[in-house]
């Protein structure tokens, strides 16, 4: 009999779904929930509803009422969408709200034999604390972020990474390339912890594209190359990503979004988790120790609503400019 399927967590209902120009379909660090459930329902062919829960009952309602008619039911705790499934996905904000969740799971009777799949963006310390809390009660376990906006999200356009026993990882293969996302990196047989410290590690590119190009856009306009020459140049050596970040500082749109595409909280959140790895590790990151001083003036300036594309705003403040172009 085919598996039921699981889904806790949907973030944040009021994002606002991609927009403008195909081109803004770049790489992103924020998980969309949503989009993966969608995904799932829509294309993993499953052979009963999917189980969705959400702390927040009427998010999963709302968002209920998106999906096709009859390929999902809402479970009104999380005890009753675990104990009705057996393979049960998870995406959460924070390493406090897995944890908690985990927490909660590992209090459900007989739990064995069932698999969980976390796609949260936390630190691979707490990759190996759940995987050792669903271990002890003869739980399956793979560790599954992903990279990607939340347009790639709702495209089926993610790549996911994968870590932990094969046996397990095969067992959500199906549900990845060609449902969730375009490609799987797939680490069987290593240690759960090594999905999120790629996870962790990936981000900080984004990060960094983040940085070089809030400063050489700064630069631009201020000795007089101009921005829209600069943006020329970035087109045509660099596009996709960093083309698609240099139009959204030229745009405004930085500033002007009502719920960010990757939130300020989530980038320092990666960002501490990232300078935690370097500095245990012996190494260090000073393009993150730069950027991060950058968010934390975007969160005084704008707080919650800031984005990480905000960074641009924050090294024109520092440049003498207003922080709103």
């Amino acid at each position: 009999m085919a598996p039921q399927l699981a889904w806790i967590g949907l973030g944040n209902m009021g994002r606002v779904r991609h927009y403008l120009l195909p081109h803004l379909f770049y790489p992103m660090a924020d998980n969309d929930p949503q989009g993966m459930c969608k995904n799932l329902v829509e294309k993993a062919n499953l052979s009963r509803p999917l189980i969705i829960s959400n702390r927040t009952l009427q998010r999963a309602k709302d968002f209920q009422s998106t999906l096709p008619f009859n390929k999902s039911t809402i479970a009104k705790t999380i005890t009753d969408a675990v104990s009705d499934s057996d393979i049960i996905f998870t995406c959460l904000g924070d390493d406090a709200a897995i944890k908690e969740t985990v927490s909660t799971i590992s209090e459900i009777p007989n739990i064995k034999g069932k698999l969980f799949v976390d796609c949260s963006t936390v630190h691979p310390d707490t990759t190996n604390e759940i995987a050792e809390s669903f271990a002890a009660h003869a739980a399956e376990f793979v560790a599954c972020p992903v990279f990607g906006a939340p347009a790639m999200a709702d495209a089926g356009q993610l790549v996911c990474v994968l870590a932990g026993p094969k046996e397990s990882v095969e067992k959500v293969l199906p549900y990845c390339k060609g449902v969730m996302g375009r490609a799987n990196i797939d680490f069987s047989d290593q240690p759960h912890a090594k999905a999120t410290l790629l996870k962790i590690n990936g981000n900080t590119f984004i990060l960094n594209m983040v940085e070089t190009l809030s400063e050489g856009h700064v630069l631009a306009e201020k000795s007089g190359l101009g921005s829209d020459n600069l943006h020329k140049f970035i087109e045509t050596m660099f596009p996709g990503p960093y083309t698609a970040y240099s139009g959204r500082m030229m745009s405004g749109d930085y500033h002007k979004r009502e719920q960010p595409l990757f939130g300020v909280d989530l980038a320092r959140k990666d960002a501490k988790h990232a300078l935690d790895l370097a500095e245990a590790s012996g190494a260090r990151m000073r393009d993150v120790e730069v950027a991060d001083g950058h968010l934390a003036d975007v969160q005084k300036h704008m707080g919650s609503k800031g984005d990480i594309a905000g960074i641009y705003g924050a090294v024109r403040k520092e440049s003498g400019l207003k922080f709103e172009n």
